[in-house]
C-alpha cells in the first residue's frame, strides 16, 4: 500500500468511527419518534472531553493511567490490519484473522484491569461481565471469519478479499450466510449493543461496557470512547468487506477507483448500521444470564457454517 492509501486508511478510521456512531444514534431516535442528536454529536463529545480535566481516583495506579492508550493503540493497529476501500490493508504482512482478534482481545483485557483498578464495585462487576462474554464471543467471530478464510487458503483478510473477487466466488453461500448471522451477533455483543447491552444506559445493575470506564474522565474517556467507535467500524467493516465484497478496490488503485470505493463502503456501512438499528428498536435488553445463550447461538451458526464448508466442497 502506497503512502496516498495509508493515509486515507488511518483518515477513515479515526474521522469516519465518529459518525457511524452518530448515525447509529440520531436512525434509532428516529425509529421512536424521537428528535435524537445530531449525526456530528459524537464529534462533540470528543471536543468536549479532550477539553475537561481528569478526575482520577486516590486507589487507582499506573495502569489505570495507561489503559485508554493501550485500548486506543491496539484498536488502531487491529483497524490497520481490516482493508476498508482497498483490498490492501496496511499491515496485512504482520498478520490476520489471528492477530485482529488477538489486538481486539488485548484492548479488552487492558479495559477490564482498568475497571478493576481503582477497587470500583461497578468496576470490578463490569470487567468480570465483560471477560465472561468475550469467552464465547471471540471463538464465535474466530470461526465465522474462518469460514471464509477456507475458501481463500488463508487468514489474511487482505487475500481474502483477493479471493472474494475471483470468479468462484458465492455470495449467497448456505455457509457464508450461517458465518455472516453469527459474525453480527458478535457485531451486537462486541459493540455493546441491544440486546447484548445497552450504551445509553447508566443503570448499574445491567451495564457492562460503562460499568468498566465509571471512574474515568477528560481526556482518558475522550480515547476510550473513541476507541469503541473506531472498534464498532472495524468489525462493521470486516462483516460487510468480507461477505460483501462488492467495489472493493484491488492493489495501487487510481483516485477514481478509490473514490468508488469509498462510496460503496459508506452504502454498506449505512444499510448495516440501518440493520443494528432495526435490531435495537425492535427487542430489548437482554438478562444478563440470557445473554450467553445468544452468544452461544452464535458459536453454534459459526460451527455450522465451518463445518458445511467441509461437507459441501
Amino acid at each position: 500500500m502506497n503512502s496516498p492509501e495509508l493515509f486515507i486508511h488511518i483518515v477513515l478510521l479515526l474521522g469516519l468511527a465518529p459518525l457511524v456512531s452518530g448515525c447509529i444514534r440520531n436512525w434509532k431516535a428516529k425509529l421512536q419518534n424521537r428528535r435524537g442528536p445530531p449525526v456530528w454529536q459524537p464529534y462533540l463529545d470528543l471536543e468536549k472531553f479532550f477539553r475537561k480535566d481528569m478526575v482520577i481516583s486516590e486507589n487507582a495506579s499506573w495502569l489505570f493511567r495507561a489503559v485508554p492508550f493501550v485500548l486506543f493503540s491496539s484498536t488502531i493497529l487491529a483497524g490497520l490490519l481490516v482493508p476498508l476501500i482497498s483490498v490492501a490493508a496496511p499491515l496485512s504482512m504482520f498478520g490476520g484473522v489471528l492477530a485482529l482478534v488477538g489486538l481486539l482481545a488485548l484492548g479488552r483485557f487492558f479495559l477490564a484491569l482498568g475497571g478493576l483498578d481503582p477497587g470500583s464495585a461497578f468496576g470490578g462487576m463490569g470487567s468480570s461481565r465483560e471477560m465472561t462474554l468475550s469467552a464465547i464471543a471471540e471463538p464465535a467471530l474466530m470461526l465465522a471469519v474462518f469460514t471464509v478464510a477456507i475458501g481463500a487458503r488463508s487468514t489474511d483478510l487482505s487475500q481474502m478479499l483477493m479471493a472474494a473477487q475471483g470468479p468462484t466466488w458465492k455470495l449467497f453461500n448456505p455457509a457464508h450466510v450461517l458465518a455472516f448471522a453469527a459474525l453480527f451477533i458478535v457485531l451486537l455483543a462486541e459493540t455493546g449493543r441491544i440486546p447484548v447491552d445497552n450504551p445509553a444506559t447508566h443503570l448499574e445493575l445491567t451495564m457492562i461496557h460503562e460499568a468498566m470506564i465509571l471512574e474515568y474522565s477528560g481526556r482518558y474517556l475522550a480515547l476510550i470512547e473513541w476507541s469503541a467507535s473506531i472498534k464498532q467500524l472495524v468489525l462493521m467493516a470486516l462483516l460487510v468487506n468480507i461477505f460483501f465484497p462488492v467495489g472493493i478496490a484491488p492493489i495501487q488503485s487510481s483516485a477514481g477507483a478509490l473514490g468508488f470505493s469509498l462510496a460503496c463502503l459508506l452504502a454498506k456501512l449505512m444499510a448495516l448500521g440501518a440493520a443494528v438499528v432495526l435490531v435495537e428498536t425492535t427487542n430489548a435488553k437482554l438478562r444478563l444470564f440470557r445473554v450467553p445463550d445468544l452468544l452461544s447461538a452464535a458459536f453454534i451458526l459459526a460451527a455450522l457454517a465451518l463445518l458445511s464448508t467441509f461437507l459441501f466442497q
